[in-house]
């Protein structure tokens, strides 16, 4: 652990209580608090987005999936009417039983590096997602197993991965801004989030 993670003090982003500091593109009655979380009723509720912009942190959240739950976390999102293609997704999906990942699995970096393991737990239990993004370089911690973790200067290319594959983002990463939204994602998926914290670097 390098010296100012160790120095940084955690920033919760969620009170557990209410929605401050967060912001909703779409239906605002996608979104409801239960118990102390954050609960995606899966109604098209679009993204919840903080109102603040990060740039160098650490971000843990912990988030449990109904059977089927299609979600995910974005980080770095610049531009809040285009959270695909300027912000970069970690993938949260009902995983568990699948033997074979790819870059749409639980844990990816979406539609461009694929988890190297499956970490899941089964739908109805808390599980961890724990992003780093530090300069160029993004990575993920999936229920404390390092999964997935991208340099963006590699990505210099709309469209395509570094290995030559084809992905479907509008720009290239290297070009885009380092600074944006932590976002959460309604992908027409039940999902409880909460822990949501934060540690900039």
């Amino acid at each position: 652990m390098k010296e100012e993670e160790k120095n940084a003090e955690w920033k919760e982003l969620f009170d557990g209580e209410t929605l401050s500091g967060w912001g909703i593109t779409g239906n605002e009655a996608g979104w409801t608090l239960e118990e102390g979380a954050i609960k995606c009723k899966a109604q098209n509720g679009g993204y919840l987005y903080t109102k603040e912009e990060y740039e160098n942190f650490v971000l843990s959240v912990d988030f449990k999936i109904a059977e089927g739950t299609n979600s995910g976390i974005f980080v770095r999102w610049s531009d809040l009417e285009d959270p695909v293609h300027t912000g970069i997704e970690v993938q949260i999906l009902d995983s568990y039983h699948d033997k074979v990942l790819d870059r749409h699995s639980c844990g990816a970096l979406y539609d461009m590096v694929a988890p190297s393991e499956n970490a899941c737990k089964p739908p109805g239990e808390w599980s961890n997602t724990t992003i780093r993004a530090e300069g160029s370089l993004i990575s993920v911690k999936h229920n404390g197993e390092t999964v997935a973790q991208m340099d963006m200067d590699e990505w210099t290319e709309a469209g395509v991965n570094p290995d030559g594959t084809e992905n479907k983002f509008n720009y290239a990463w290297s070009e885009m801004p380092r600074e944006g939204h932590i976002g959460l994602q309604d992908h027409n998926g039940v999902i409880w989030f909460r822990s949501i914290k934060l540690k900039e670097l």
